[in-house]
């Protein structure tokens, strides 16, 4: 039987990034997010709930989230969920799921003083004459005298 396990999530971000790096140069960042979402109940009155979850990213994703995200800043991530399971120190089984990264997207505008992830791959930071060269190679500005 084949299966499945993907999630995409869409929220703000409940604490700054942290990020760490092994004996073997791989970086792990662990962050949280909160998405929300409002609906009608039954009686007819707005509610709105809040869902917590904690990620893991791992490599570059990882490093440049921990550059350019912190608390309260929106962010989409795609991942899949994993459970930890271990036992506390008085002995009682826990568990709870936790979202692998595979990919994430900046949400929302730049803000004052910090550089932005600018199309193409959303991994890859892009100086502003880069910007703007690929800006003009997307409208058809480009020069018919390149070699390749």
């Amino acid at each position: 039987m084949a299966s499945f396990n993907k999630i995409i999530l869409l929220g703000n971000l409940t604490r700054d990034p942290e990020l760490r790096v092994t004996a073997n140069g791989a970086s792990i960042c662990k962050f949280g997010m909160a998405c929300s979402r409002t609906f009608s109940a039954q009686d007819g009155t707005r509610r709105e709930e809040t869902l917590f979850v904690d990620i893991d990213a791992f490599g570059r994703p990882a490093e440049i989230i921990s550059k350019y995200m912190a608390k309260g800043r929106p962010i989409m991530v795609e991942g899949r969920l994993r459970l930890d399971q271990w036992e506390s120190q008085t002995g009682e089984k826990r568990s709870k799921h936790t979202v692998v990264l595979e990919s994430f997207q900046f949400v929302g505008g730049r803000q004052d003083g910090d550089s932005q992830v600018d199309g193409g791959s959303p991994y890859e930071a892009k100086a502003p004459a880069q910007r703007a060269a690929s800006s003009a190679s997307a409208m058809g500005d480009i020069d018919e005298d390149v070699p390749f």
